[in-house]
C-alpha cells in the first residue's frame, strides 16, 4: 500500500495512524508543490513545467526558500514517473490518496491522478469533505486540513476509502484541463471537488488592510493576513504579493525586500487614515 499526502504536517500524523493500524501499513509519499497557485498551462510539458519553476524562482527570490526549485528533494514529476514505475512492476499495489476539503489538497489531487488513469482500480481516494471529527479535547470538528486530525481518528477516516470510479478518470482531468486552459494564477475551492480560479492579485486588496501607517514587519503584516483572512494561502506566495505590492510606490519601506523578517512597510501618510479605518480589529 501507498499513501499519498499533499502537506509536510501530514505526513507525521499519517505515519502515527498507521503505527496504530497494521491494516494501513505502507509507505507515505508526499506531494511537494502547492498547485492552488501558481501557471498551471500545459503543466505535464516541458514548457509548461519550466514555466512553472521559473515562476517560482521569482516567487522564491531573495528568501530563505531561494534556490529550492533547483533540488531535486521538490520534484513532484519525478516523484510521479517513480509511482508509475513501482504500480507497473507490482500489480497488486494499492495506492491511497488522502485529501482534507481545501484547495492546495484538491488541486495537488487533480495534478496528480489525471496522470494515473492506467491504474484505475488500484487508487483509492479518501476525500475528508464535510465529515465530523474529535478533537484532542473530544469536541466535535470538521478539520480543513489532515493535520488537524488525531491520528486515533485516522482509523475512522481509512473506512471512507473508495476506488477511483471510471467516471472520475474521465470527468476529473477534463476539469483540471479546463482549468489549465483559463490560465489564472489563484485556485479556490468552491465546494466538493469544485475549483474555481482568480487572477495573481486576487489576495492583494485583503492583503493591503493590514498595512497601517505604522512601521510593521513584513512578517507581521503576513501573519495578520494568514489569521484573520477567510480566505489565505501560503506564506510564499503572500511575500511574493506583498513585495509586488511594495514595487508599486504606494508604500513606504525600509530594508531590503527579501525574506519576511528583513524589510518594515507602512503606508504613506496620504491613504494611511483611510487604511487604518479599513484594517481588522
Amino acid at each position: 500500500m501507498i499513501h499519498i499526502v499533499f502537506n509536510e504536517a501530514d505526513v507525521d500524523v499519517l505515519k502515527k495512524a498507521i503505527e496504530l493500524d497494521e491494516t494501513l501499513q505502507g509507505d507515505v509519499i508526499l506531494i511537494k508543490d502547492d498547485y492552488a497557485v501558481g501557471p498551471i498551462k500545459e503543466i505535464y510539458t516541458n514548457e509548461g513545467i519550466e514555466a512553472r519553476k521559473q515562476w517560482w524562482r521569482e516567487v522564491l527570490a531573495g528568501s530563505e526558500n531561494e534556490g529550492k526549485v533547483e533540488t531535486a528533494e521538490v520534484d513532484d514529476m519525478a516523484t510521479v514517473v517513480d509511482l508509475i514505475v513501482r504500480l507497473a512492476r507490482t500489480a497488486d499495489e494499492l495506492v491511497y490518496i488522502w485529501a482534507a476539503q481545501n484547495k492546495h489538497d484538491v488541486s495537488g489531487y487533480y495534478w496528480l491522478m489525471s496522470q494515473l488513469k492506467d491504474f484505475q482500480g488500484r487508487l483509492y481516494i479518501l476525500y475528508l469533505n464535510n465529515l465530523p471529527f474529535i478533537n484532542e479535547k473530544g469536541l466535535i470538528f470538521y478539520p480543513e486540513w489532515l493535520s488537524q486530525i488525531p491520528p486515533r481518528e485516522f482509523l475512522k477516516a481509512k473506512k471512507l476509502a473508495r476506488p477511483i470510479t471510471l467516471s472520475e478518470f474521465e470527468v476529473d482531468p477534463d476539469e483540471w484541463t479546463r482549468l489549465q486552459n483559463e490560465d489564472k494564477g489563484v485556485r479556490l475551492l468552491e465546494g466538493g471537488k469544485k475549483l474555481g480560479q482568480k487572477d495573481y492579485d486576487f489576495y492583494d486588496d485583503e492583503l493591503k488592510k493590514y498595512i497601517t501607517s505604522d512601521w510593521q514587519k513584513a512578517s507581521k503584516i503576513i501573519n495578520n493576513f494568514l489569521n484573520k483572512s477567510k480566505q489565505t494561502t501560503g506564506d510564499a506566495y503572500i511575500l511574493w504579493r506583498l513585495k509586488g505590492l511594495m514595487a508599486s510606490g504606494g508604500y513606504d519601506v525600509q530594508g531590503e525586500l527579501k525574506g519576511p523578517k528583513d524589510f518594515e512597510v507602512k503606508a504613506k501618510s496620504a491613504q494611511a487614515a483611510t487604511v487604518t479605518e479599513e484594517a481588522p480589529q
